[in-house]
C-alpha cells in the first residue's frame, strides 16, 4: 500500500507518498480501508519538526481520516466489515485519574495519532476502537474524513469549557481555518453574537456564510479596538484565540470584565508577552482545551452528520499532492479544509 511520509523535517519538499507495509491488526484493533483525509496545522508542525517530541521516521501524519472497516480485532465488538468510520485522533491510557473521571483529554500519557505516532493519511491505517465514531451511509467522504478534530475541538472549547451562553459574545480569531470556522458554527448554533477575524473580503464573506454577524479584517484595522467600537467599549465574553503570541495581548484587550480566553493552540508562538494586571483587574479567565472527550466527539458529529454543521472545503487533492496540501495551509490559502483523497480512490 502507500502511505504519504516524510523521512525528516523540513518544508513540503520532505513530504513524500511512497509505499509502506500494510497495516497489522491488534485485538482492539480495526482495519480502515481510508476514502478521504483531511489536514490540519498539526500536521504542518510535526512535519517541521515539533519541539520536544521525537519521533520515528519515517513517520505518516495525519489525525483526520475516514473510510470503511475493512478487518476487526478479536477483541473489538463496535464494528464490523463494511461499517463507515471516521477516526477521532486522541489516544489515553484509559486508566489515570482523569480518564476514570471522563476526561480522557488530560491523560497523563496522552498523545495523538499523527503527532507522537504514525497517523492516518495512508490507504489503509489499524486504529484502536475506541479511536473510531460510525458514519452514516449518506455522508459524503470528504465531511467524513474532515469533521472530527476541528469540530471536536472547538465544541468543546466553547461548550464545555468556556461554556458560552446563548445571551453573550464572542470573538473568534483565525475564522477561515479549521477550528476558527467550526467555532463560528458552533456559535452561532449557540445564539452567541459572533465577532469573526479573518484576513481577505473573500474569507470574510465565509466567515458571514458560517455564521459571523460582524466580520474584521485583522490586517486593516486593530481588532481589539474594532471589537470595542463595535461592543460601545464593552469588549465581547469569549475570545477564541488559537493564533497564540502574535494576538495574545489584543485578545486580552478585547474581553468585557469577567470574560473568558480559551485556547487550544499558539500557531504563531507559545510564549507571549501578557498583561498580568488586565487579567486580575478585569477579572478575566484564561482556559486551556484540548481535542474532546467522546461524548463531545458523538455530541457534535451528530449535528455534522445532520447538516447542521458543515465543514467547508477549500480543496481537495490526491495524497500524491499532499505536499501541495501542506504548502495551502502554510500560505494560508483560501477558507476551511484541506483533504487528500488515495490516489486508488479517485
Amino acid at each position: 500500500m502507500k502511505a504519504v511520509q516524510f523521512v525528516e523535517h523540513g518544508g513540503p519538499a520532505v513530504i513524500e507518498y511512497a509505499d509502506a507495509p500494510a497495516p497489522t491488526v491488534g485485538r482492539d484493533e480495526v482495519r480502515v480501508d481510508v476514502k478521504a483525509a483531511a489536514l490540519n496545522h498539526l500536521d504542518v508542525w510535526t512535519r517541521r519538526g515539533l519541539p520536544g517530541i521525537d519521533l520515528d521516521l519515517p513517520h505518516t501524519p495525519g489525525s483526520d481520516a475516514a473510510g470503511v472497516v475493512r478487518e476487526v480485532g478479536a477483541d473489538v465488538t463496535r464494528f464490523e466489515p463494511g461499517d463507515h468510520v471516521a477516526v477521532t485522533a486522541g489516544v489515553s491510557c484509559g486508566d489515570c485519574e482523569f480518564c476514570r473521571h471522563g476526561e480522557p483529554s488530560m491523560c497523563v500519557s496522552y498523545h495523538i495519532l499523527g503527532e507522537h505516532v504514525p497517523g492516518v493519511h495512508a490507504e489503509e491505517v489499524a486504529v484502536p476502537e475506541a479511536n473510531l465514531v460510525p458514519v452514516p451511509d449518506d455522508v459524503d467522504w470528504t465531511v467524513a474524513g474532515s469533521a472530527s478534530l476541528v469540530f471536536g475541538t472547538a465544541w468543546r472549547m466553547l461548550v464545555d469549557r468556556a461554556d458560552l451562553g446563548p445571551e453573550e459574545s464572542v470573538l473568534v480569531l483565525g475564522a477561515s481555518g479549521g477550528v476558527g470556522h467550526a467555532a463560528v458554527q458552533i456559535a452561532d448554533h449557540l445564539g452567541a453574537a459572533v465577532f469573526a477575524t479573518a484576513s481577505t473580503d473573500a474569507k470574510l464573506d465565509h466567515a458571514v456564510d458560517c455564521g459571523a454577524d460582524h466580520a474584521i479584517d485583522y490586517t486593516a484595522v486593530d481588532f481589539a479596538g474594532e471589537v470595542r467600537d463595535l461592543t460601545d467599549g464593552r469588549g465581547v465574553d469569549v475570545v477564541v484565540d488559537h493564533v497564540g503570541a502574535e494576538t495574545w495581548g489584543d485578545s486580552l484587550k478585547s474581553l468585557a470584565k469577567g470574560g473568558r480566553l480559551v485556547t487550544c493552540g499558539a500557531t504563531t508562538g507559545p510564549n507571549p508577552e501578557t498583561d498580568v494586571n488586565r487579567i486580575f483587574w478585569n477579572q478575566l479567565e484564561v482556559i486551556g482545551s484540548t481535542m474532546a472527550t467522546p461524548g463531545q466527539f458523538d455530541d457534535v458529529l451528530d449535528l455534522v452528520w445532520d447538516g447542521t454543521f458543515e465543514p467547508r472545503i477549500r480543496e481537495t487533492l490526491p495524497m500524491s499532492e499532499t505536499a501541495r496540501a501542506h504548502e495551502l495551509l502554510e500560505n494560508r490559502e483560501g477558507f476551511g479544509k484541506v483533504v487528500v483523497v488515495p490516489d486508488s480512490e479517485r
